[in-house]
């Protein structure tokens, strides 16, 4: 390890770091802009200048320098000042200088590093230029005359997003960053662009000019619009939540979030549920809660042990145990989270979770994909694998091909392709240190689980000190659903034919309709979606931005989430309706307030208990199931954009389904 010394204070620091890497080290902060840590090395803003000796006698970009035994590093000499000053000046030649009306304010690392490092004063008095604005898409808002050309876009672009669509045009005072023949940015990942952007020439189009980022309310949750677990900050403003941004978080999603989980937000105030509903002769009328609730109780009731419950994709622990415990009481013996019918072997969880660690993913040297359209089913998955093919991994796949962003062998979309591997996918796994072998849902969804533990076992994922066994669900209730019991034997096609009298439907919108057609369909939930529209009572519940809850993610992290905002109008939590139900019942559950629901369900389930983020350990045991070999495979995402209940109220994310998977065009209204 290289011995440096930073302004007199001697450190070592690892190999392969460089002379910025060295000072942060050391405490000192080091001003830049093209500079990023998950992104290759351009050294073009020269930002970042300092004194270093041996070497010549001028400041020298600390970016690009590696770090050198016996090397004396200086960031506070009149040269390094004067020099950083200069860059400054230089920068801020061309920037209009409007961060008064600019949606950056206030988080701009160009305004903090302008007062910081820059002069008081500019030299320069010719006429600024002038850059047009592009147009890259529903997410991304552009002016670029505050472009300072640092090219953090363009390699997230091409190095983590794999859509190298946008690039540098013309040289020198003409230089300006656009995408290819000014097309809208194809990536899920878009978004990110926005964060990365140092100044304010990429903005967030849904929006724009909407709140400064003083007025935000910062409040730290889990996303659910995926089972990966991305943690987020909802930022909010009075009852609304305004905004969504990624925390970091090396181990799950690193610093980014796709653009579902951040552009969802406009939904949370749109086609809510915010009073009860109750079917009278065929049509939906509203209800007081009293009413509501002593129908609900009646027919629970009635219904005796012929209960049922349903749990949806966004629901968190908390809600599906109350809501298990009201049935519970009622000798209800039906619980299930596969909504959609799919019916895999759950006597082992460690079985059919994701058991390489999410961070582990970009160091495997061999990957088999089974079924999976990673890149929509789980973005920030697909961004781990990307890493791993940069860095020389080879990728199999079977089932219907599509763009993944990176190089794959395709072997066909049928089943039986499992059976029988060539010789090309069995030498690299022969040859792999770290293999990683991922079953998805298309794959679940034909029955393939026996199919998936034969291939990987063949394969030989499972080594002393590594298992890349995987699956891969889209659910972010599914790993907790599990735990909690919400598994049949049978799936959902089995509860349908024990013929329940009631079905309790936590937010359960992917249901088919005619699930249970002769039941009595009492619906909980925030969104007037697909769930409400075949219920017979209608409670409306809390979305996840609006309750405290726990979740866990594929790998079988538990993580929780806070509340940021209230439900609105006469919406209350979830966990609450099923607590007054119990009390008319003449069964009262045993707890009154949140916290002692948590510490019940977690006296049931001590895995549910542990620390925030940690990963529960289960042991794996595959269990022995049998091989079906054939059938086509085919992937349950038709619609990366429009995936639940809250999507599908959102006008950001209908726009983004016509223009970058249905391929309708927009005309931008000259501003």
């Amino acid at each position: 390890m290289p011995t440096v010394t930073v302004d007199g204070v001697e450190i070592e620091v690892p190999d392969g770091a460089t002379v910025l890497q060295a000072c942060e080290l050391a405490g000192k902060e080091i001003p830049r802009f093209c500079y990023h840590e998950r992104l290759s090395i351009a050294g073009n803003c020269r930002m970042c200048l300092v004194e270093v000796k041996p070497g010549p006698p001028k400041p020298q970009a600390s970016c690009a320098l590696p770090a050198a035994d016996n090397q004396e590093i200086r960031t506070d000499t009149p040269m390094v000042k004067k020099a950083r000053e200069g860059v400054m000046e230089f920068l801020l030649i061309n920037h209009p200088l409007d961060c008064p009306i600019c949606d950056q304010g206030g988080e701009c690392d160009l305004q903090d590093q302008a007062m910081a490092y820059g002069r008081g004063f500019s030299r320069f008095d010719e006429n600024k230029r002038a850059v047009e604005d592009k147009y890259m898409g529903p997410i991304v808002k552009t002016a670029m005359t505050r472009c300072i050309q640092c090219t953090r876009c363009v390699r997230f672009a091409e190095e983590v997003a794999g859509t190298p669509e946008l690039g540098m045009y013309y040289r020198g005072e003409d230089a300006q960053i656009t995408t290819y023949l000014e097309k809208a940015v194809s990536s899920e990942l878009s978004g990110n662009l926005v964060d990365l952007c140092p100044v304010g020439a990429l903005l967030s189009k849904p929006t724009a000019f909407e709140a400064r980022p003083w007025e935000l309310k910062k409040v730290p949750a889990i996303d659910v619009m995926d089972a990966v677990g991305t943690n987020i900050r909802l930022d909010v403003r009075g009852r609304q939540v305004l905004r969504v941004l990624p925390r970091i978080n090396d181990d799950v999603n690193e610093e980014w979030a796709h653009d579902k989980t951040r552009h969802h937000v406009d939904a949370l105030v749109r086609g809510r549920l915010d009073r009860p509903w109750i079917r009278k002769n065929g049509k939906l009328a509203e209800a007081s809660w009293e009413d509501a609730l002593k129908l609900f109780a009646k027919k629970l009731d009635e219904a005796k042990s012929k209960v049922a419950g349903i749990a949806g994709d966004l629901v968190d622990a908390e809600t599906m145990y109350a809501a298990k415990a009201l049935l519970s009481a009622q000798k209800g013996k039906h619980f299930e989270g596969r909504q959609t019918g799919l019916d895999y072997d759950v006597s082992n969880l460690a079985a059919v979770r994701f058991n390489t660690p999410l961070a582990d993913i970009e160091n495997a040297d061999a990957i088999f994909l089974a079924g999976t359209n990673v890149r929509w089913e789980a973005p920030l998955v697909n961004t781990r694998i990307r890493k791993a093919v940069r860095r020389g991994a080879r990728v199999f796949a079977v089932g219907p091909q599509v763009d993944l962003t990176y190089p794959v062998e395709w072997l066909g979309d049928d089943l039986s392709q499992l059976g029988k591997l060539p010789s090309a996918v069995t030498d690299a796994f022969r040859d792999a240190e770290k293999p990683v072998f991922i079953a998805g849902p298309g794959l679940l969804a034909a029955g393939g689980q026996g199919d998936a533990q034969a291939a990987a076992h063949a394969l030989g994922v499972i080594k002393d000190g590594w298992n890349g066994y995987n699956v891969l669900h889209t659910a972010a209730s599914r790993m907790a659903g599990l735990i909690l019991g919400y598994s049949s034997d049978g799936g959902i096609r089995a509860i349908a034919a024990a013929k329940p009298k009631l079905v309790l439907m936590l937010g359960a919108d992917e249901m088919a309709d005619d699930a249970f057609a002769s039941a009595f369909k009492v619906y909980v939930g925030h969104h007037g979606d697909k769930g409400a529209k075949q219920a017979d009572l209608i409670l409306p519940g809390a979305a996840y931005s609006e309750k405290h809850g726990t979740y866990v993610n594929i790998e079988g992290r538990v993580q929780r989430g806070e509340r940021a905002t209230f439900p609105p109008g006469d919406a209350r939590e979830d966990w609450t309706i099923f607590r007054a139900v119990s009390d008319m019942l003449g069964k009262p559950l045993k707890f009154d307030r949140f916290d002692q629901l948590r510490a019940a369900m977690v006296a049931d389930h001590p895995e549910l208990g542990i620390d925030d983020g940690t990963v529960i350990d289960m042991p794996f045991g595959s269990p022995e199931l049998a091989v079906k070999g054939s059938g086509k495979l085919g992937y349950p995402i038709a619609d990366f954009y429009l995936t639940n209940a809250i999507t599908r109220h959102s006008p950001t994310m209908h726009r983004c389904s016509s223009e970058l998977v249905h391929g309708e065009a927009f005309e931008e209204a000259a501003e």
